[in-house]
C-alpha cells in the first residue's frame, strides 16, 4: 500500500514486515459530543486499518483518550462532578457513536489519567538530557531550541515564527494549544492552580498534571515501542501537537518517532468552517434526526479523498442514501445471505481496479467510482456459478474495507402534506421557468423548516 507521507511530502510504499504494523491515532478529548468533522478523521482511519488487514499487513492500533486537559477540567468543574465521572460519560457516548458508525475498536485505548507515571518518567528523562527545564512554579517546559529537528513535519522555520512565551496577561504561556504562527517552549507538566480544584497528581516538581502533548508520546512508547510505523490525526493537529510529539519522543528515546504520517483534511459545512455560533456543528444524533442512518453518514464522509477538504451538505446524504441503496440491491442479488465479511483474495477478477484505488493513497472516491462502473457492466451481462461466487467474495471484501455493512434501511422522514403540495408547486414553477414564483415558494418551504434540492429530473425534500 502507498500513502502520502506528510513527513517526506511524497507518496511512499508502506514498509511491510512479518510483524505488526504499529499505528497510533490521536483520539478524542472527552468533554462533549464528537462532531461529524471529528468522525471524518476516525472513519478514514478505519478504512485505512481495514484495507491494511486485507492487503496482508497486521495492523496494531493505539488510539488514546484525552481525559485530562484544560477543557475537560474546566467543564467538569462547571458541572460539579469529578473529572473521572465527567469524562467517563463522554467516553461512553463516543464509543456508542463509533459502534453505530461501524468503526473498529483499536487494539489499545489508553487514557491519559491512567498513565501519569509513564508521562512523569518521560519528563524526567527529558530534564536529565537537557531538553526540558523546571520553572519556578513547578511547571516543566520542553526547550524547543535544543531540538534542531523542530518543525520537520510542518516545514516550519523557527526563525520566521514569532514566539508566544507570554500570555495576554503577561504570564508564562500555559495553554495546551497556541496560535499557528507562534512557537513556544511548551508545557510538559503544568503546576496545579486553584481553578483546577482537586484535579492534580503528585510529581517530583510538585502537584500538577501533564500537558496535552506528552500523553501521546508516553503511551505510544508503552504500547508500541520507541519507533512506530504510522501516526495519524486530523490536519489541525500537525502543528503544534504532532510537532511536539516528535520533539519530545525523539529527544527522550533517541530514535525516530514515526516513519509515516497521515493527516486527514478539514470538513466544511455548506462552504463554512464548523462552529457553534453558525449552528452548523452537527453530531451523529443530529444526522439521525434528519432521517439518515449512521451508515449513510459513513458513506458521505468517506466518499471524498482524505487529503482534500470535504464540503458537507445534506445533499451529500441524499447522494449517499441513493448509493447505498444501489449497493444493497446489487449485494442482495449476488450474495448467499451471509452478510459482509472479508475474504483472502489472491487474484482479483472483477473489482481489482477498485481495490487498487484503495492501495494507491487510499483513493476512496476513485474506489467507489470503479465499484459502480463494474456493477453497471455486470448488470448488463450474465455470470456462471463460479464467477458469481468470486464476485460475491470480492464485493463483500471491498465493502468490508469501506466499512459498509449494507444491512440498514435508511429511515425516511415523514413529509407533511402541505410541504409536499408546496414542493410540487415550486417544481412546476421552476420547470415552467417561472423563477420568481419558484424562489418565493422555496422561501416558504424554508420558513416551514424544509429544504428542497433539485436534480436534473426531480427533487428531494429535506427537513432542516
Amino acid at each position: 500500500m502507498k500513502l502520502f507521507n506528510t513527513l517526506s511530502g511524497k507518496n511512499e510504499k508502506l514498509r511491510h514486515n512479518t510483524g505488526k504494523f504499529k499505528m497510533y491515532f490521536c483520539g478524542p478529548t472527552v468533554y462533549s459530543y464528537a462532531h461529524i468533522g471529528n468522525f471524518r478523521t476516525y472513519l478514514l482511519q478505519d478504512v485505512l486499518v481495514r484495507t491494511l488487514e486485507v492487503d496482508g499487513y497486521n495492523p496494531c492500533v493505539v488510539r488514546n483518550i484525552t481525559d485530562v486537559d484544560d477543557k475537560t477540567i474546566r467543564d467538569a468543574m462547571k458541572t460539579g462532578t469529578s473529572l473521572g465521572d465527567f469524562t467517563e460519560k463522554w467516553t461512553k457516548i463516543f464509543h456508542d457513536d463509533c459502534r453505530a458508525l461501524s468503526i473498529k475498536p483499536p487494539d489499545f485505548e489508553p487514557k491519559a489519567t491512567e498513565h501519569i507515571g509513564e508521562q512523569i518518567a518521560m519528563i524526567e528523562t527529558l530534564i536529565g538530557k537537557g531538553f526540558a527545564y523546571v520553572a519556578p512554579d513547578g511547571s516543566v517546559y520542553f526547550r524547543i531550541s535544543a531540538f534542531d529537528g523542530y518543525g520537520m513535519l510542518s516545514n516550519l522555520d523557527k526563525r520566521d515564527l514569532k514566539t508566544q512565551e507570554l500570555d495576554s496577561g503577561g504570564g508564562k504561556n500555559l495553554a495546551d494549544e497556541y496560535n499557528r504562527d507562534s512557537v513556544c517552549d511548551f508545557a510538559l507538566w503544568k503546576a496545579a492552580k486553584a481553578e483546577d480544584g482537586e484535579n492534580f497528581w503528585p510529581s517530583p516538581w510538585g502537584n500538577g498534571r501533564p500537558g496535552w502533548h506528552i500523553e501521546c508520546s508516553a503511551m505510544a512508547k508503552k504500547y508500541l515501542g520507541k519507533t512506530i510505523d504510522l501516526h495519524s490525526g486530523g490536519i489541525d493537529l500537525k502543528f503544534p501537537h504532532h510537532e511536539n510529539e516528535i520533539a519530545q519522543s525523539e529527544c527522550a528515546n533517541g530514535e525516530k518517532f514515526s516513519h509515516y504520517w497521515m493527516h486527514i483534511n478539514h470538513l466544511l459545512i455548506d462552504g463554512a468552517k464548523m462552529s457553534k455560533s453558525l449552528g452548523n456543528l452537527y453530531t451523529l444524533d443530529d444526522i439521525r434526526k434528519h432521517g439518515y442512518s449512521p451508515q449513510c453518514l459513513r458513506y458521505a464522509l468517506i466518499a471524498a479523498h482524505y487529503s482534500q477538504q470535504l464540503n458537507f451538505t445534506f445533499n451529500n446524504l441524499v447522494a449517499a442514501k441513493n448509493a447505498l441503496g444501489k449497493l444493497q440491491k446489487f449485494f442482495a442479488k449476488i450474495s448467499d445471505g451471509s452478510g459482509i465479511q472479508k475474504f483472502k483474495i489472491t487474484v482479483w477478477e472483477f473489482f481489482g481496479d477498485a481495490f487498487e484505488s484503495l492501495l494507491n493513497n487510499m483513493n476512496t472516491p476513485e474506489c467507489l467510482g470503479n465499484i459502480f462502473k463494474k456493477i453497471n457492466e455486470i448488470d448488463s451481462g450474465t455470470l456462471g456459478d463460479d464467477q458469481k461466487s468470486n464476485l460475491s467474495r470480492e464485493f463483500s471484501t471491498l465493502m468490508y474495507c469501506l466499512g459498509l455493512t449494507l444491512d440498514e434501511k435508511e429511515a425516511d422522514v415523514e413529509v407533511p402534506e402541505n410541504v409536499k403540495i408546496l414542493a410540487g408547486k415550486r417544481w412546476k414553477a421552476k420547470t415552467s421557468k417561472n423563477f420568481t414564483e419558484a424562489d418565493k415558494l422555496r422561501q416558504e418551504l424554508l420558513e416551514l423548516g424544509w429544504n428542497m434540492s433539485d436534480s436534473r429530473e426531480s427533487y428531494t425534500i429535506e427537513k432542516l
